[in-house]
């Protein structure tokens, strides 16, 4: 197994284990520690940015209004999936966030059609019907939206089509908008320290440091990700993406007893039956146009499975 692989398999694992961090500190509000993730990820990337001596793209995003407008927009969308992550996970509804990234590739699909233009095989228009029909069951079931899983999934997709085309790699873009981010999070935590009302030094050792270290764990899978994606075809990368979601919804059955009944678990058996088609569709007409055309050439890029943005579940 090269080392490509091990980044990506690396990255996806942390992605799926990050509930357990932020259920020891879920104590903590979630827009606090959110505001906490946004404040140390900044100072993390920054501290990488300097490591690495990799300051030029600075001078790229502040002559362009373009880049500038781009990444305002994908700071909110990340903002409003990191909120909606860490709420769902502190309060109880890991297993309808693992639905949410479970559906993501294929609502970045259905981006790519509608915005981009793209073109979808009759079987991959089936792949995205049967996900519609599972969610529409899920819906039934819950008794309301399941809008958990759809803010997931959407806030994240629309990002992902924000960063598709984005000019700044993963860390630089990382940086600039947790930069974005910085002074409202950092002026909302000073406000509740004045006001007595803060966690940071207040709620003990290990959750002081635990908020400290939000921005490793933030980056440090993402750089991974961006280490093994560059070595590996982007069809594996699709696969690979299951991974998370797959340890999500794990741990919310069985290490935090998330409610998850016979009814729900064939709305989600709907929406894996749904990536299976899709992705199976995707590994056949790859092999087929490769027996028609012979092995692909040094350089040429290969067609994913499923959509690769630069990015995992965050």
């Amino acid at each position: 197994m090269n080392a490509g692989i091990l980044s990506a398999i690396a990255a996806y694992s942390l992605w799926g284990l990050l509930p357990v961090y932020w259920k020891a500190v879920q104590e903590v509000p979630a827009h606090e520690i959110l505001c906490h993730r946004m404040v140390w990820s900044l100072g993390f990337s920054l501290l990488l940015l300097t490591i690495k001596n990799r300051w030029s793209w600075i001078r790229l995003a502040g002559r362009s209004r373009t880049v500038a407008l781009m990444f305002v927009g994908s700071a909110v969308l990340i903002g409003a999936n990191w909120f909606t992550y860490i709420w769902a996970v502190t309060h109880g509804h890991l297993v309808a966030a693992s639905l949410g990234y479970f559906i993501n590739p294929l609502v970045t699909v259905l981006l790519g059609v509608i915005v981009l233009r793209e073109k979808l095989r009759p079987w991959q228009w089936a792949s995205i019907g049967i996900a519609a029909c599972g969610v529409l069951y899920l819906t039934y079931v819950y008794g309301s939206f399941p809008w958990i899983g759809l803010t997931l999934a959407l806030t994240f997709a629309f990002y992902g089509l924000m960063r598709k085309t984005a000019k700044l790699g993963a860390l630089e873009g990382l940086s600039l908008e947790t930069a974005i981010l910085f002074l409202p999070a950092a002026a909302y935590l000073v406000h509740l320290e004045s006001a007595g009302a803060g966690a940071f030094g207040h709620a003990g050792a290990g959750t002081t440091l635990l908020l400290a270290l939000t921005g490793v764990a933030t980056a440090l899978p993402l750089l991974l990700f961006a280490h093994g994606v560059r070595r590996i075809s982007l069809t594996t990368t699709g696969l690979l993406h299951y991974i998370a979601p797959t340890f999500q919804f794990l741990l919310g059955v069985f290490a935090y007893q998330d409610p998850c009944t016979r009814t729900r678990l064939i709305g989600f058996c709907v929406v894996w039956l749904a990536l299976l088609v899709y992705t199976t569709e995707g590994i056949l007409a790859r092999r087929a146009r490769t027996e028609k055309r012979g092995p692909p050439g040094r350089g040429r890029a290969e067609e994913p499975v499923l959509p690769a943005d630069g990015a995992g579940p965050v």
